[in-house]
C-alpha cells in the first residue's frame, strides 16, 4: 500500500498514525482498532436504514454486506437483483425528497453532482457525499463507506480483491492486443471516457492506449474529427449509439471500423463498465472477453 496517514478524532484531540508501504490493510485496521480502544473511542454503530442515490453506491453497500439495511435506491440501481424491489426515489437530477424523508433513513448516500444534499440536510436527514471518478477515488470511497457502515475489514478485503481481479484480467488480454490504441464511447454527442477517468484507467491497466487524452476532462464531449487525427485500433461503447458508426462523417475510414474491431456492448454490459463500484474487476474481465472475441485483423 502507498504511504498515507490515517486519522481519527477523540474529543478535541486527533491521533494520527502513519502506515508504512509494507503494512497490509488488515494489519493497519488491527492496529487502529487497538489504538482506538486504548483511547476510549466508541465503537462505530452500524447504520440500519440507508438510501442510496447512485447505482455505484448501492452496489458498494451490498458488496460490504449491508444490502439488508437499504430501504430505498435511485431508479437506476439494478444490482444485485434484490435491490430492484426496493422503493425508488428518483435520480441524480430529480431525487424525490419527500419520499426519501418518509423512508426514515439514518443515512443518505449520494454523489457530488446530486442536487439533493442541501435539501436533505436542511430537513435533518444525515447525508454522506462520496465521489469515485478514478480508481484511487473508488478505493477511498470504499474505505470511507466501510468505516461508516462498521465494515472496515470487508472494505479492505474488497479493495484487495478488486486489485487482484484487475491484475487477472490484464494477464488474460492476448499479447497481440497489448499496446493497441482504443476509443471508449460512453454516451451520445459523442461523449468519451478519457485516459484520466476510471474507465480510461481500466483500459490502461489492461495494456491499451486511450486516444482521448486527460487534458480534455474525464468524460469529454469530443469533436468527431479527433478520431480522424488519432485513429484508434479498437472502439468500445454502447451498441445503441455505435450501431451506425460508419455513417458518421469520415469514420468509415477508421481502421477499427474497416476491420470490425468493435466491442458493441448491450445495456447491461455498459452499466457494468460505467459504474465505478465493487464490480470494477468484473468489468475489466468483460472487456477482455469482448476484445478476445473480435475477428482477427
Amino acid at each position: 500500500m502507498s504511504v498515507a496517514t490515517l486519522r481519527f478524532v477523540t474529543g478535541s484531540a486527533s491521533v494520527a498514525w502513519r502506515r508504512l508501504p509494507s503494512v497490509s490493510p488488515f494489519v493497519a485496521i488491527g492496529l487502529l482498532s487497538g489504538l482506538a480502544a486504548a483511547q476510549g473511542v466508541p465503537t462505530v454503530q452500524p447504520v440500519s436504514r440507508i438510501v442510496t442515490l447512485s447505482p455505484s453506491l448501492t452496489e458498494a453497500v451490498c458488496a460490504l454486506g449491508r444490502c439488508a439495511q437499504l430501504v430505498g435506491t435511485d431508479r437506476h440501481s439494478s444490482w444485485p437483483g434484490s435491490v430492484q424491489s426496493l422503493p425508488k426515489v428518483g435520480g441524480l437530477e430529480d431525487a424525490q425528497i419527500e419520499r426519501i424523508v418518509t423512508l426514515r433513513p439514518q443515512m443518505v448516500l449520494l454523489g457530488p453532482r446530486s442536487r439533493a444534499a442541501e435539501r436533505l440536510q436542511a430537513l435533518g436527514v444525515p447525508v454522506l457525499t462520496l465521489d469515485a471518478r478514478t480508481h484511487a477515488d473508488l478505493k477511498r470511497m470504499l474505505f470511507k463507506l466501510g468505516e461508516t457502515l462498521g465494515e472496515p475489514l470487508r472494505a479492505a478485503e474488497l479493495v484487495a480483491r478488486l486489485d487482484a481481479e484487475m491484475d487477472a484480467a490484464a494477464t488474460r488480454l492476448p499479447a497481440a492486443l497489448r499496446g493497441r490504441t482504443v476509443y471508449v464511447e460512453v454516451g451520445p454527442a459523442p461523449t468519451a471516457a478519457s485516459e484520466k477517468s476510471f474507465i480510461g484507467e481500466t483500459v490502461a491497466r489492461l495494456g491499451l492506449v486511450n486516444v482521448v487524452g486527460g487534458e480534455l476532462g474525464l468524460f469529454p464531449k469530443i469533436n468527431p474529427e479527433l478520431l480522424l487525427r488519432r485513429p484508434p485500433d479498437l472502439i468500445i461503447g454502447p451498441r445503441a449509439t455505435l450501431a451506425n458508426l460508419a455513417d458518421r462523417p469520415g469514420w468509415s475510414t477508421l481502421p477499427a471500423v474497416r476491420q470490425q474491431q468493435l466491442c458493441l456492448l448491450d445495456a447491461d454490459r455498459m452499466d457494468l463498465l460505467s459504474r465505478p463500484g465493487p464490480r470494477l474487476g468484473e468489468a475489466a474481465q468483460m472487456l477482455v472477453d469482448c476484445l478476445k472475441a473480435l475477428p482477427p485483423r
